[in-house]
């Protein structure tokens, strides 16, 4: 497992390059918009076929963090499923297999805009996580400090050695921290967006995701 260490607000974290956010102090690994049910339900509405493993694939991808970062504790912050009620129809192998996962872990599902409700699958929902001086949350609040959040699912875009590259990336600056999509097929919005320039600060880097986790000032 690939990681890179950075200090957030007085918190020494790890950017893995899976996506995840690990703190190792509070034993807690933190994933956002994994969006379990997302091909399920795209075709059920008639749209965009997408592979139909993608909730396997993602789950694979938590086990390897949990077993390689030793995690006791889980924050999914928000977008944990595409849709409200999507948790009572996922495959049983993917409950069975969440279940597993929670076994001995303390599991926490931050509400999102796509799953607003409690979750039946087990584990803890709250609307937001207050932690040793961080806050932890579905989407960005204008004015927060020490804010952790997902929702935005940004993508950095980048010329190199001759090419562009575009990985999910962590964003960073003073103020605020947002987790890329961990989910798999999730989609991105490109950090020169309006929304993303916008929101972080001067001086705002980010940290791309992949098998060595790099950080670099943001795209804008």
């Amino acid at each position: 497992m690939t990681r890179l260490g950075f200090d957030f607000h007085g918190a020494a974290l790890e950017a893995l390059g899976s996506g995840a956010l690990h703190w190792p102090a509070e034993g807690l690994l933190v994933v956002s918009d994994l969006h379990f049910g997302k091909s399920a339900r795209l075709a059920a509405q008639g749209g965009a076929l997408m592979p139909p493993y993608e909730g396997r694939e993602t789950l694979l991808r938590l086990e390897r963090d949990l077993d390689a970062t030793g995690a006791r504790r889980v924050v999914c912050l928000g977008d944990s499923f595409d849709a409200a009620g999507l948790d009572l129809v996922l495959p049983e192998e993917e409950q069975l297999w969440i279940a597993r996962l929670q076994a001995g872990r303390e599991w926490l599902w931050v509400e999102g805009n796509h799953d607003p409700g409690p979750v039946s699958l087990g584990g803890t929902h709250l609307a937001e996580l207050r932690l040793n001086g961080l806050v932890l949350r579905h989407m960005a609040e204008d004015g927060a400090r020490g804010e952790i959040s997902g929702h935005y699912h940004p993508k950095a875009r980048i010329a190199l050695r001759g090419r562009v590259i575009s990985r999910p990336c962590f964003l960073l600056d003073d103020a605020r921290l947002i987790l890329p999509a961990y989910g798999a097929y999730t989609g991105g919005l490109r950090t020169d967006s309006a929304v993303l320039s916008g929101m972080m600060g001067h001086g705002a880097q980010a940290i791309l995701t992949g098998p060595k986790p790099v950080r670099l000032p943001m795209p804008r």
